[in-house]
């Protein structure tokens, strides 16, 4: 249920992409199986009883009457595979994050909200369209431990340790690039925060690793709720 709630936040804040980009969440208890959107579905169409059962190299596990993006849950199989506290993995096509992605300096400390991201945000140059094994270990290399990444030229990444911490990281990633950008509309040259306060920040913000999204998960359920419970069904 909650995977399927994420797709439909996501869509909620249009952060989809037409049919394209996907989350995916390991299921419990049964190890190199995962979750993900049915090939052809928008986000906000998104149901739990859509989401198809997969294992690492994206075939299908058991009966499904539904498509999958094998070739879009590479990225995410490889993240899956190298990261033990990837439980959900998170990849969008959001334009601020992609604008920013574009940027030389990639994301500023300009923000509150981009300071969650000092020093532990990783960067993955754009390879192309097709997603080889051999690229997969380089944005493994890049990634490393952090909890998120920008795809040069191509978007955002977050891991969580679950669907609610996935999901925060990547509404804190995007509200830290459109600050970003609308900050830079101005055309004044940026005040940012001494590299000392910035670091200080990240730390104070990291919270010694509490699992982030336990509080507001919750109210995001009810804010769904609210207005169409069938991500439920």
């Amino acid at each position: 249920m909650d995977l399927a709630a994420a797709y439909r936040l996501a869509a909620l804040n249009g952060w989809d992409d037409l049919i394209y980009t996907h989350i995916s969440a390991s299921v419990p208890d049964e190890p190199g199986h995962f979750l993900i959107d049915p090939f052809g579905l928008t986000f906000d169409e998104v149901r739990a009883s859509d989401l198809v059962k997969i294992d690492i190299d994206g075939n299908i596990v058991g009966d499904s009457e539904h498509p999958v993006n094998a070739t879009g849950f590479a990225l995410h199989a490889a993240v899956h595979s190298a990261r033990s506290d990837a439980f959900c993995v998170m990849h969008l096509h959001n334009s601020a994050g992609i604008a920013v992605s574009a940027q030389h300096d990639g994301l500023l400390p300009a923000s509150q909200h981009a300071m969650r991201f000092y020093r532990k945000l990783g960067y993955h140059d754009y390879e192309g369209l097709a997603f080889s094994p051999v690229e997969g270990t380089r944005l493994i290399a890049h990634l490393a431990d952090h909890p998120a990444m920008l795809l040069r030229n191509h978007g955002t990444l977050t891991v969580g340790r679950t669907v609610a911490e996935a999901y925060v990281l990547m509404a804190t990633l995007i509200k830290a690039c459109e600050i970003q950008l609308d900050a830079q509309a101005g055309g004044a040259p940026l005040v940012l925060p001494s590299p000392d306060v910035a670091a200080r920040t990240a730390e104070q913000l990291y919270d010694d690793g509490a699992i982030e999204g336990e509080l507001e998960w919750p109210a995001l359920l009810r804010r769904l709720d609210r207005l169409d419970r069938s991500y439920r069904d």
